[in-house]
């Protein structure tokens, strides 16, 4: 059995990948790779492998030997350990909230309840040229002009809140994948804005 050490960020990846109850590791890298069984020389075929994060090696994924033997899929394993925002939003309260950056500010409150342990993987989402959350209001000023960098509310972090409704979807889009959602999900989530 091979096992291979990856940082959370790639380990929320993958997770984010996942298209089906008991897809491997294997599956989902084959998949985003475009490999096939039958680009693999046969010495190299299907061997099992295990995939574990740095930071919580107990959190591993299995290739399954055989196709009975499937493990929970690895968004599940995220969930268990983390929650799930949407058992925190409250349609009517984000209704309720002042406008766009309201809502933005409602929703990004909402997964770092839900996800204080990794909420810190938010601090790599970034621009082309711009910085888009920070742990202090000076550190996004810092990074460019016209930041208008907002509190999120109950938190330590600060978010740019100057940019439009698109790029603020997009924002919540890139937070919901690096704390594990599907894409599916994120696209609900970005969707509440």
């Amino acid at each position: 059995m091979k096992k291979i050490d990856i940082d959370d960020e790639l380990y929320q990846y993958i997770a984010s990948n996942t298209q089906s109850i008991g897809e491997s590791a294997s599956t989902i890298l084959r998949r985003l790779l475009n490999l096939t069984d039958d680009s693999i020389p046969a010495s190299n075929a299907v061997r099992s492998a295990v995939v574990t994060t740095q930071a919580e090696p107990e959190d591993e994924i299995e290739q399954p030997q055989n196709k009975a033997q499937l493990k929970e899929p690895i968004t599940a394993k995220i969930a268990q350990n983390q929650g799930n925002v949407f058992n925190v939003l409250n349609k009517e309260e984000l209704a309720m909230q002042k406008g766009v950056v309201g809502r933005f500010l409602f929703i990004l409150s909402a997964f770092y309840r839900t996800h204080k342990s990794g909420f810190d993987n938010v601090l790599d989402i970034k621009g082309r040229d711009r910085v888009y959350f920070a742990t202090s209001k000076e550190a996004l000023l810092e990074s460019g002009s016209s930041m208008n960098p907002k509190n999120i509310p109950e938190t330590e972090y600060w978010v740019m809140t100057n940019s439009n409704t698109t790029r603020k979807k997009m924002m919540l889009h890139e937070v919901a994948l690096c704390l594990g959602y599907s894409a599916e999900q994120a696209e609900k989530i970005r969707d509440y804005l």
